[in-house]
């Protein structure tokens, strides 16, 4: 399992370190699905169901992490899952999950878009949102035609904005609980009495089942750690070194985040129209708060846009690396860059953004469930590659020979498989959210069909 990166007439640069992977990953994961689409979960789970969801989706990407850990460092590729579900599932099985996966984040860049348009309407309520997202499609591919290091630094610093202003939103959050910082004119210790002021389950236990696709594409992105790794220096200190820090940083974020969020706004507020994070800053009554923190979701979401961009644009280098797309269409440019992979990334997030003109609200539930349903299956296949991989391994090595071990394997892999299928499951009890199995079914099939017609093997 060598270190070798394979090249398209041209070469990706290994110029990201450990930082810089750590950040990348903060930098996908932290966007729309926390910031926006919290709200939406509260709505359905209800206050004290959206805390247990986020906390099962926490452990679900924890147990995927693991997997992929192991797979990264052993192989640290570019385009990572597409190439071990290649090579331990089956060919068509690779080049479906590679196609997912592209499909996930581009129509993922579309909701990033859509959202920050969304939020701007917060000050320029008389500009539509196509507008807005289509300035931010604009700034994006142009940050992404950078090289790889001034790319990297560019989302570092995008991340760090966001992780501020999460820990700013925590401790004011905390405070407003306990009475310390005014919230809706007083200083009433609220507590926890939100979580259960309708309930602890006001829709039933299937809600909590039937939110946990849209939660799953609120940790998305922390699988960029697996794509990064062919772009890195030193994988086999850096993967599993950033696995370990974003995890752990992941889980205090997103529980704590939802936690404060589910206590401060009543179940009945909640909602995808206007950002929860702004609307708690309203109550709070911090001069310019609720605008500054819309800022710093807006820079959050354009942030989560530009990892998303780089993943799009890297699984088709992948794919064509692989000879199951034409080489050209995605050469490395002399920076490092898949140019064209860029371009073709962007316009399946504009197809996606015109879907959105003329009902923003609707549209981007469906664009979110399409999305996860996606980025459920691609986790799907890293713990079955790694059980496979692991396999595989021992035929000619001993455990002690890999440089990050997955623990026992393949029992926890195999509960990571159970967890994954009851959460693409259970999206079929709900409504807004049955766009992801319409569309992600059929895809799927699709794939499988093409590429076995194309390349007559499975």
């Amino acid at each position: 399992m060598s270190e070798k990166i394979e090249t398209t007439d041209g070469q990706f640069h290994r110029k990201m370190t450990s930082r810089h992977l750590f950040m990348l990953s903060l930098g996908g994961v932290i966007g729309t699905g926390l910031f926006l689409s919290s709200g939406y979960t509260i709505a359905q789970a209800g206050p004290l169901g959206a805390v247990i969801s986020y906390l099962i989706g926490a452990v679900v990407v924890y147990l995927v992490m693991l997997s992929l850990g192991e797979l990264a460092v052993a192989m640290p590729v570019t385009g990572s899952f597409h190439t071990y579900a290649t090579r331990f599932i089956s060919p068509g099985t690779g080049f479906t999950i590679a196609w997912l996966y592209w499909i996930c984040w581009t129509v993922a860049l579309g909701t990033e878009f859509l959202g920050a348009a969304m939020l701007m309407q917060r000050w320029f309520p008389q500009v539509p949102a196509w507008l807005f997202a289509t300035l931010f499609a604009l700034l994006i591919f142009g940050l992404n035609v950078l090289s790889v290091r001034l790319f990297a630094e560019a989302e570092s610093f995008f991340s760090s904005i966001k992780v501020i202003a999460i820990i700013v939103f925590i401790v004011l959050g905390l405070g407003a609980m306990f009475g310390l910082v005014s919230y809706e004119g007083g200083h009433r210790p609220i507590l926890f009495e939100n979580l259960v002021a309708n309930g602890a389950f006001p829709n039933g236990l299937v809600a909590v089942v039937s939110v946990m696709l849209a939660v799953n594409y609120a940790f998305s992105g922390t699988e960029l750690i697996g794509i990064a790794a062919g772009e890195t220096e030193h994988p086999e200190v850096a993967v599993p070194r950033a696995i370990k820090t974003t995890i752990g940083r992941l889980v205090i974020f997103f529980v704590l985040t939802i936690v404060v969020l589910a206590s401060l706004l009543p179940m009945k507020e909640a909602g995808v129209s206007q950002a929860p994070f702004v609307d708690v800053f309203d109550k709070m009554g911090i001069p310019y708060a609720a605008d500054i923190m819309n800022f710093v979701i807006l820079t959050a979401i354009l942030s989560a846009g530009n990892s998303g961009l780089y993943a799009s644009s890297r699984m088709l280098w992948s794919l064509a690396n692989e000879g199951m797309l034409d080489k050209r269409v995605v050469k490395i440019n002399k920076h490092g860059v898949p140019f064209r992979a860029l371009i073709l990334s962007m316009v399946g997030a504009v197809l996606a953004l015109f879907s959105s003109i003329y009902a923003a609200d609707t549209v981007y539930l469906a664009l979110v469930s399409i999305a996860g349903f996606a980025v459920v299956v691609v986790w799907l296949s890293i713990p079955i590659a790694q059980i496979r991989f692991r396999k595989q391994w021992l035929k000619t090595h001993t455990e002690d020979d890999l440089s990050y071990k997955t623990p026992l394997t393949p029992i926890l892999p195999w509960i990571t498989v159970i967890l994954l299928v009851i959460s693409i499951i259970g999206i079929a009890w709900d409504a807004s959210q049955r766009a992801g199995l319409y569309f992600g079914v059929p895809f799927i099939g699709l794939c499988y069909l093409y590429y076995y017609l194309r390349h007559r093997s499975w």
